[in-house]
């Protein structure tokens, strides 16, 4: 896919005003391309929808694979300065040899926290579909990618350090990945399929005061776990490995 390019424009105002409008189209196509998918989504449609007409579209990202782009490139940015504290706080445990076992536990926990709330942002809707629908084969592989590499590797490269640490297992150790699927698993209920989870709530929607309710049980959990898993010192000091047959 080409780049998106961004128009030349006269003034500090134009630059403003061209920003907003930008910013409107990329949430119509949000929008658009999660609900239809990519060859779905018309740009006469998604031009309607940002109150434009067709040659902004054009104007500002040259074709609709460049509005695509920028749409995958706007959903990978806007995650990664949601985590951006957390990863920090996390990465700055990791360094640290002495980190203690509650300060690792809780860098999890900041981790799980905003993996929660971006998973239960109401904006998050259109953003999941387009991945949805590129995962399924139905749409450029183009946000996936960039998730892949500036968000998923990274996330996944501190939390599998963390919970080593935590337990005394190696990051690589079967059990570590196991655990650190199960731990993520506790959110993806809440969110695949979309609005399966409502069934079983016996709820209508998911607003702020339930999907608080939502996150407090979920890093209670991940505490509860992470304190199980807590490596046993062994009786002539150090760490004891865990076996996988005594940690499942």
């Amino acid at each position: 896919m080409s780049q998106t390019k961004r128009p030349r424009r006269p003034s500090a105002g134009g630059y403003a005003r061209g920003d907003e409008t930008r910013q409107r189209i990329i949430a119509a196509a949000l929008e658009l391309f999660g609900e239809h998918g990519f060859a779905g989504a018309s740009t006469r449609d998604i031009a309607a929808a940002a109150g434009v007409n067709a040659p902004a579209l054009q104007y500002y990202f040259q074709s609709k694979e460049g509005l695509y782009q920028a749409c995958a490139e706007y959903i990978t940015h806007e995650l990664k300065a949601r985590f951006a504290p957390a990863m920090r706080y996390a990465s700055a445990a990791l360094k640290k040899a002495d980190s203690d076992t509650e300060t690792l536990i809780e860098a999890f926990i900041g981790i799980q926290a905003a993996m929660v709330d971006s998973m239960l942002t109401p904006s998050h809707a259109s953003k999941g579909q387009l991945i949805g629908r590129e995962l399924a084969g139905e749409a450029p592989d183009v946000a996936s990618k960039l998730l892949r590499k500036h968000l998923r590797q990274p996330l996944n490269r501190v939390t599998l350090g963390l919970l080593a640490r935590i337990s005394g297992l190696a990051p690589d150790d079967p059990v570590t990945r196991i655990r650190l699927l199960t731990l993520k698993g506790q959110i993806l209920s809440f969110h695949y399929p979309p609005g399966a989870c409502l069934e079983v709530l016996g709820w209508r929607e998911i607003d702020a005061t339930k999907g608080a309710l939502i996150k407090d049980v979920i890093l209670a959990q991940t505490r509860t776990l992470l304190h199980s898993w807590v490596a046993v010192p062994a009786a002539g000091g150090g760490r004891k490995l865990q076996s996988a047959t005594r940690s499942v």
